[in-house]
């Protein structure tokens, strides 16, 4: 009994599928150049308000001289912004900022109402600034639509990884309690649909080098939804249940079988064309996303930035957010960036935390950039 019940071939460009309790899943790859902006962190081209274009080396999204998405409101669900390569500059209508990239996790529950911007910073000025990261929108069921927005950082030094005796896979969990990981998995948001065991949510970021081999296990509750996505490496040979996988696909697979996947030993004539442009020594590897939760059955409701369960909802929500525009924008611009040497931090309730690794803990003088 194969464990794959659908295949289709993911988007060239925009939104990929996904199950219920997910409600979106975006994969930005952008390679910025460096800044040659004097410090202001610019892209070399003004943007037209609204570039996705696919065939461009890199996208000004909403962007006028900083690509990202300036201020913009949602309601109703959570995003999960997860990162590889590249920074972002993130503000809110709560009064909460920061820096994140290189592998940290930013999850923001939208809840009752919040407004936020995500800038993409060319930081730097004496090589490219590669972009490469999901953002993955989380439902909230009901009763937890109108809970009172927050914001959580997990920084890439504390999210849990686990690796295969050989070193040749690596699953980044995101979100889940798998592969011996639970003691130190990243604690979802109080009302997050995540938050509860029983729904078996898992967010995974999988690697699989020349000569890898992972036994996916099956879901630890009956009832899960799971989809499983090739994003890089397509080219390379990899085996999912048996099957060579040549395109990039989206998998829906039966959660209740365990699943191998397994990538051989490749010569270059078999990658010539394959590799993965990136600051990863091993450009060989094939990489794919793992989206995984209990479905949370409700009816969807959504229009642009806001996820209700009915229209009547959706309509308020638009009236709210006329009326109060959730909070207001405390900051300086629409698409606020904060200094070049910031480096990674966040404000959260005014109190500035950064990555273990930087010894810098509990300023609260957030700077911005004019």
């Amino acid at each position: 009994m194969s464990a794959i019940l659908r295949t289709s071939a993911l988007p060239v460009t925009g939104p990929f599928p996904t199950p219920d309790p997910f409600l979106f899943c975006v994969y930005h790859v952008d390679e910025y150049p460096p800044d040659k902006s004097e410090g202001r962190m610019e892209a070399p081209f003004p943007g037209n308000g609204a570039d996705f274009d696919p065939e461009a080396p890199y996208r000004m999204y909403h962007g006028d001289r900083v690509p990202g998405f300036p201020a913009h409101p949602h309601r109703g669900f959570e995003t999960v912004t997860a990162t590889m390569s590249g920074l972002i500059d993130h503000a809110d209508s709560l009064g909460n900022a920061g820096r994140y990239g290189g592998g940290d996790v930013q999850w923001m529950t939208a809840g009752g109402g919040v407004v936020h911007g995500e800038m993409f910073p060319l930081v730097h000025s004496d090589g490219p600034n590669r972009l490469r990261l999901f953002q993955i929108w989380l439902n909230l069921p009901a009763r937890s639509k109108m809970v009172p927005p927050g914001f959580h950082m997990f920084w890439a030094e504390d999210v849990p990884v686990w690796e295969s005796e050989n070193r040749r896979v690596s699953i980044s969990a995101w979100a889940g309690d798998y592969f011996g990981l639970g003691d130190v998995q990243n604690s979802p948001p109080p009302n997050s649909w995540a938050a509860d065991p029983e729904n078996d949510v898992a967010i995974f970021h999988i690697t699989i080098r020349p000569d890898g081999r992972l036994i996916l296990p099956k879901a630890k509750k009956g009832g899960v939804n799971r989809s499983l996505y090739l994003i890089e490496g397509h080219g390379n040979g990899v085996r999912v249940d048996g099957r060579v996988m040549s395109e990039r696909v989206c998998l829906d697979m039966d959660a209740t079988l365990e699943v191998l996947i397994e990538l051989p030993s490749l010569t270059n004539a078999d990658c010539s064309a394959n590799r993965i442009n990136d600051d990863d020594d091993d450009g060989w590897r094939t990489e794919f996303l793992l989206l995984q939760g209990r479905p949370i059955g409700e009816p969807v409701a959504q229009r642009g930035p806001f996820v209700m369960n009915t229209p009547s909802e959706l309509q308020q929500a638009y009236v709210d957010y006329q009326r109060t525009k959730f909070g207001g924008w405390p900051w300086p611009r629409n698409d606020l960036v904060f200094p070049r040497e910031k480096g990674r931090f966040a404000l959260i309730d005014g109190v500035e935390t950064r990555p273990p690794s930087d010894g810098r803990q509990g300023r609260t003088n957030c700077e911005v950039k004019m």
